[in-house]
């Protein structure tokens, strides 16, 4: 059985700041991206992964590599219009008829943990369409109905496992502006999706406050 992963990183960075694309700034020291591709390393020796750029941003990340001496080996896809055409040039990559199990993560999600990572492709063995999500902690609202009742929500993280040739079926579907996230391309396609546990570590760096979030992560992780 065959392990690929899919790191998609089309984020220009507009809400971080700055003239740098969030995954690219730094965390103890490394861009954030490093930090993202080693941990999907550590947890899975004969992964195969793909990151998915923007073509103009390639040439930026190779520089980076040779300057950090980063040695995880990848390949680099184009991202496209949306994050839905950028999974879909990831997909491209991967031989039809390729048995074995897809991730699809956040490049800017560095947290992931090896255990976490695991176990997502290793649930999917078994049913196909997995996504971790962790329960809402905070009160909700409804901007017209009010209080909103959290039990039964979660909150939906990456990575999102798939057998191979359930994705590549689901991402043969025409775009639709309601596929947020490779769970719902593949609902739409009408396959259940399982949920498992997430991790509260897992954030998505998307605020310079998540930069300050992410330096106390890395530090605490390496004590």
């Amino acid at each position: 059985m065959k392990y690929y992963a899919i790191i998609v990183a089309g984020g220009k960075g507009l809400r971080m700041g700055g003239n740098v694309p969030k995954q690219f700034q730094l965390v103890g020291g490394r861009p954030v991206l490093m930090h993202t591709l080693q941990q999907f390393r550590n947890a899975i020796a004969d992964l195969q992964i793909i990151l998915v750029l923007p073509r103009e941003q390639q040439d930026y990340w190779c520089e980076r590599c040779r300057q950090y001496e980063f040695g995880v080996e990848h390949r680099v896809a184009d991202g496209g219009q949306t994050r839905f055409h950028s999974v879909k040039n990831g997909l491209a990559l991967i031989p039809d008829g390729e048995e074995g199990i897809v991730g699809v993560h956040d490049g800017v999600r560095p947290f992931a943990s090896a255990d976490l990572i695991r176990r997502c492709y290793a649930a999917a063995v078994e049913a196909e369409a997995v996504v971790p999500a962790v329960p809402v902690v905070e009160s909700l609202r409804h901007e017209e109905r009010g209080a909103i009742d959290r039990k039964g929500y979660r909150l939906v993280q990456t990575p999102q496992t798939f057998s191979i040739p359930l994705l590549k079926a689901a991402y043969r579907q025409a775009y639709r502006e309601a596929f947020t996230d490779d769970a719902s391309v593949v609902e739409a396609y009408g396959h259940r999706v399982a949920m498992i546990d997430g991790i509260r570590e897992n954030i998505k760096l998307t605020t310079p406050f998540d930069m300050v979030v992410a330096e106390a992560l890395l530090a605490e992780s390496e004590k």
